[in-house]
């Protein structure tokens, strides 16, 4: 390996390596908490993570510009850059498990509904707890569920080579 290779796999992505990563998650946090929060509140956790995956985005396409310098055909990869982050960060981040956490959610508060004898708030934040401890086990499925979705698909658009997420 080269010493420009080595700096390359060295350096650190503030939206995927650090704590900025966790920004993505606001809108399962705010799914998790719909029942306690005002409905307010869970939007303001979408703006959140919708900001992140914005500036993810961006993020790649500056890089991508920077890559690519005054090569041909580099409006054509900042701009797969872009779209691939975002689309794939939108669906990954946001759509998918704000879905399924707001699903799990209203399912708990439903059945320990129909099968307790819980006070609401006991089963409120009951339905909290369990919306919070199901975001560990969908972001991998979902990563790769989303990934497989956009090789088939958009990818082949600007071919396999421009994967950015």
């Amino acid at each position: 390996m080269d010493p420009t290779e080595e700096k390359t796999s060295k350096t650190v992505d503030i939206y995927r390596d650090t704590w900025v990563r966790f920004l993505g998650y606001a809108n399962e946090v705010g799914e998790a908490f719909r029942a306690l929060v005002p409905v307010s509140a869970v939007w303001g956790s979408y703006a959140v993570a919708t900001a992140y995956v914005t500036a993810d985005a961006v993020d790649k396409g500056k890089k991508a510009a920077e890559a690519h310098g005054d090569n041909p055909g580099r409006t054509t990869r900042v701009a797969a850059a872009v779209v691939d982050t975002f689309v794939w960060q939108a669906l990954a981040s946001v759509m998918i498990p704000g879905f399924t956490i707001n699903r799990v959610c209203a399912a708990s508060l439903y059945l320990l509904g129909r099968t307790t004898k819980l006070p609401l708030s006991v089963r409120k934040w009951t339905t909290t707890a369990i919306g919070l401890s199901t975001i560990p086990f969908i972001i991998t499925p979902i990563d790769r569920s989303v990934d497989f979705l956009l090789d088939s698909s958009l990818r082949k658009v600007y071919g396999e080579g421009e994967k950015h997420e």
